[in-house]
C-alpha cells in the first residue's frame, strides 16, 4: 500500500479483516480488444495475484473470490470447457507460490460437478495450504448464495428427522454454522468490477451487512491501486449495524 493510503487510514476504521470481490469484465474486456473471451479470463489472472498481494500488504485476513458461479454452466460450452481448463492450469501453476507466501486455499461450492481430475487438483491444493495461517484465499467455485443455504437447510432438516434437533431449537446462529465460510468472519466489504450494481446470487447470507464498492473498470485492469481506493473508501464509512450514530461514536470514545 502506497504512503498516500497509509496516511489516509491512520485516523479512519481499521482495513476490513475480510474482503469478497465479483470479478466481472472479463468477457467485455477481450471483446473490446477483439480478442476471445478466454483471453479476459487467462488475463484476469494477473488481476487475482495483484490482488493477493494488496491484501497481504494492507493485513486483510480472508479474500474471497467469485470465479465460477452455479449459473456459469449455462454460457457456451465452449467457454466453459475452457475456463475448467484454465482453473487446472492455475491450480498446477499458483498453489505452490500460494504455499510459499503462507496463504491458506479454500475453494467453496459444490464441487461434484467437476471432472475427477479437476476435484483432485483442488482436494492436493487445498491440502498442502491447510497449515498456512497468513491471508485464506477462498475461490467459490460452482457456488450460488441461494445453494449455501438450501445446503445448511437441508442439513438441518436431516438432523430433525434424524431425532437430534427440534426444529424449534433451529435459530441464526445454527444454520450460521452450516454455511460456507462459518469459521471465517463475514465479509465486511465486496467490491464489484465491470460496471454492474448486484451481487448476482453471490454470499447471500454472508452479506447481511457488508459495504459494497462498485468499479467501472473490467477485472483484468484491477490491481493494487484500485484495491487500495475501495479499502479506502471502507475505511471513511461509518458502519452502524442496526445503531445510532451517537451510539457508534459512544462505543469509539469507550
Amino acid at each position: 500500500m502506497s504512503d498516500k493510503n497509509i496516511t489516509a487510514n491512520a485516523n479512519q476504521n481499521p482495513p476490513p479483516r475480510h474482503v469478497a470481490i465479483i470479478m466481472d469484465g472479463n468477457n467485455r474486456w477481450a471483446k473490446a480488444r477483439r480478442l476471445p473471451g478466454l483471453a479476459g479470463h487467462k488475463a484476469g489472472v494477473e488481476a487475482v495475484r495483484q490482488v493477493i498481494s494488496g491484501c497481504m500488504d494492507q493485513g486483510i485476513e480472508v479474500l474471497t473470490l467469485f470465479a465460477f458461479s452455479s449459473e456459469n454452466w449455462k454460457r457456451p460450452p465452449l467457454e466453459v470447457k475452457g475456463l475448467m481448463e484454465l482453473f487446472k492450469f492455475a491450480l498446477d501453476r499458483e498453489v505452490k507460490k500460494l504455499h510459499k507466501h503462507n496463504v491458506r486455499l479454500r475453494v467453496i461450492g459444490d464441487k461434484s460437478r467437476f471432472s475427477e481430475s479437476l476435484q483432485k487438483r483442488i482436494a492436493a491444493a487445498e491440502a498442502l495450504t491447510a497449515d498456512c495461517d497468513g491471508l485464506t484465499l477462498n475461490v467459490a467455485a460452482n457456488y450460488g448464495g441461494r445453494w449455501d443455504i438450501a445446503n445448511a437447510a437441508q442439513e438441518l432438516a436431516r438432523r430433525c428427522q434424524s431425532g437430534q434437533l427440534d426444529p424449534a431449537q433451529i435459530d441464526e446462529a445454527m444454520l450460521h454454522g452450516l454455511t460456507s465460510m462459518a469459521d471465517l468472519p463475514e465479509p465486511d466489504l465486496c467490491i464489484r468490477t465491470g460496471g454492474e450494481k448486484r451481487i448476482s446470487n453471490f454470499l447471500i447470507w454472508q452479506f447481511a451487512y457488508t459495504e459494497f464498492y462498485f468499479d467501472d473498470c473490467f477485472w483484468p485492469d484491477f490491481g493494487k491501486e484500485r484495491l487500495a481506493d475501495a479499502v479506502d473508501s471502507f475505511c471513511g464509512r461509518e458502519r452502524r449495524f442496526g445503531r445510532t450514530s451517537e451510539q457508534v461514536e459512544a462505543d469509539k470514545s469507550v
